[in-house]
C-alpha cells in the first residue's frame, strides 16, 4: 500500500501549501488536482487534461472502498458495511457538546473548602492501565485517592472499610485474556474475606462506587453481592470482533445515579477503549427488566433522543447503545467509556471550538465532583 492524501485548502492559500511541499523536496507529490463547485456537493476534478465532475459522497466512496473491502474479509462484515456507510454519507452525524449544566460551576466548592478530602479506593489488577487518570480525576473533584492493588486486600495489607469510594478501574487485566473482568470478579466473589469485604461496602449507605471499562465488566459480575443490581447484563466480545479505540458521542439519560445528577439531556464525546463493551443479557425477561428500570445511564448516541445502533457510532453493538447504568439507588454506576480519560478539554482529541474558553474542564468533570458533593 501507498500512502495517499486529499488535502482541501482554502485558495489563497494554496501556492503557500505547495511551497511547503516543494521545500521538502516532494514536489512531484502535490499537486492541485481540483476544486469544489460553488453552492452544491460536488467537486470538478482535472488531471492530465481529463476533467471529472462528481458528488462529495460519490468520490468518498470510491476513495474509500478498497480499506472497506479489506476490513469486510478482516472484521465483522456488517460492521465494515455499517462504518463504510457512515463514513460516505453527508448526513452523517458528527460529535458535538450540547451540555445541561455549566461545566465551570464547581459543585463540589463548597465541600473541598471545609478541608476534608474523603478518601476514594483506586483498585485495579494486573495489568489495569488507567489508575493514574482516575486517580487525578478523583484529586481534581477533592478526594484523596489511595493506589489499593488487588494483592494489598488479599494480603490485608488494606481494607475497604476506610474508605467512601471505591473504583475499579479499566485496563487490560491479566494480559487482557477474553473475560478478565469476569476472572477479577471471580478472585472476589471466591474468596470469602474479600466477598464479605465488598458487599459490606455495597451495603454502607454513605459509600459509592465506580466501574469502568475492564472495571465495568467485573463490577457487572458483582452483581449478586450489590443491592438492586439483578438487572445488569455481563459484558462479551464486541460485535465487531476487534478492539474499539475512538472518541465517540454518548447521551447522558436520567437516571438515580449520584455520579450523573444534573448531567441528564447533555451530549458529550467520550473515548472508548475496550474489547469486550457489548452488553449480553441472559434472556428478554433481563432485558425488559433493565430497559424499565431507568437505570441506563449513558447510551452511544447518535443526536439527542437517538441512541445508536450501528457501527461505529455504537463500538460495540450494545442493544439500544447502552454504554453505563447503575443501580436502583444510584450509588453504584458502571461505565464501558472512560470518562476520567476526557476530563479536561486537552485530553480530546476532538473539541467544539471555542471549548477552551470556558476554562479547562470539560462536561465529564462534572462527574466526579458530583461524587464529591454527594457525600458533602
Amino acid at each position: 500500500e501507498e500512502p495517499g492524501v486529499v488535502l482541501q485548502v482554502r485558495a489563497v492559500d494554496a501556492p503557500h501549501v505547495l511551497g511547503v511541499i516543494e521545500a521538502h523536496g516532494m514536489q512531484r507529490c502535490g499537486s492541485v488536482i481540483g476544486r469544489p463547485l460553488p453552492g452544491s456537493d460536488r467537486i470538478l476534478l482535472t488531471a492530465g487534461g481529463t476533467r471529472l465532475e462528481d458528488s462529495w459522497e460519490a468520490l468518498k466512496r470510491e476513495w474509500s472502498e478498497t480499506s472497506f473491502r479489506m476490513r469486510a474479509l478482516r472484521d465483522d462484515p456488517e460492521c465494515a458495511r455499517e462504518e463504510f456507510e457512515a463514513a460516505t454519507a453527508l448526513d452523517a452525524a458528527p460529535l458535538r457538546v450540547e451540555l445541561a449544566f455549566d461545566p465551570s460551576e464547581d459543585v463540589a466548592a463548597p465541600f473541598v473548602a471545609r478541608g476534608a478530602r474523603p478518601r476514594i479506593a483506586v483498585l485495579r489488577e494486573q495489568g489495569v492501565n488507567s489508575q493514574s487518570e482516575m486517580a487525578a480525576a478523583f484529586h481534581r473533584a477533592g478526594f484523596e485517592a489511595h493506589d489499593v492493588h488487588m494483592t494489598d486486600l488479599i494480603a490485608g495489607r488494606a481494607s475497604l472499610g476506610g474508605f467512601h469510594g471505591l473504583v475499579a478501574c479499566g485496563g487490560f487485566s491479566y494480559g487482557d485474556v477474553l473475560g478478565a473482568g469476569e476472572g477479577w470478579a471471580k478472585s472476589i466473589l471466591l474468596n470469602p474475606r474479600l466477598r464479605a469485604a465488598f458487599e459490606a461496602h455495597f451495603a454502607r449507605g454513605d459509600a459509592f462506587a465506580l466501574g469502568v471499562c475492564n472495571g465495568c465488566q467485573m463490577m457487572a459480575q458483582l452483581a449478586p453481592i450489590i443491592p438492586g443490581a439483578a438487572h445488569w447484563p455481563r459484558f462479551v466480545r464486541n460485535r465487531v470482533e476487534q478492539f474499539e479505540g475512538r472518541l465517540t458521542l454518548v447521551e447522558v439519560l436520567p437516571t438515580p445515579s449520584v455520579l450523573l445528577s444534573g448531567m441528564a439531556g447533555s451530549l458529550l464525546p467520550i473515548v472508548v477503549s475496550h474489547g469486550e463493551g457489548r452488553a449480553e443479557f441472559r434472556d428478554a425477561a433481563q432485558q425488559a427488566a433493565c430497559a424499565g428500570s431507568g437505570t441506563i445511564a449513558l447510551r452511544y448516541a447518535e443526536r439527542a433522543g437517538r441512541a445508536a445502533e450501528r457501527y461505529p457510532a455504537n463500538p460495540n453493538g450494545s442493544p439500544g447503545g447502552l454504554a453505563a447504568l447503575c443501580n436502583l439507588d444510584g450509588r453504584v454506576t458502571l461505565a464501558m467509556p472512560h470518562p476520567e480519560r476526557a476530563i479536561r478539554n486537552a485530553q480530546l482529541s476532538w473539541r467544539p471550538d471555542g471549548a477552551d474558553a470556558g476554562g479547562d474542564d470539560s462536561g465529564w468533570m462534572r462527574m466526579f465532583r458530583n461524587a464529591r458533593a454527594w457525600l458533602g
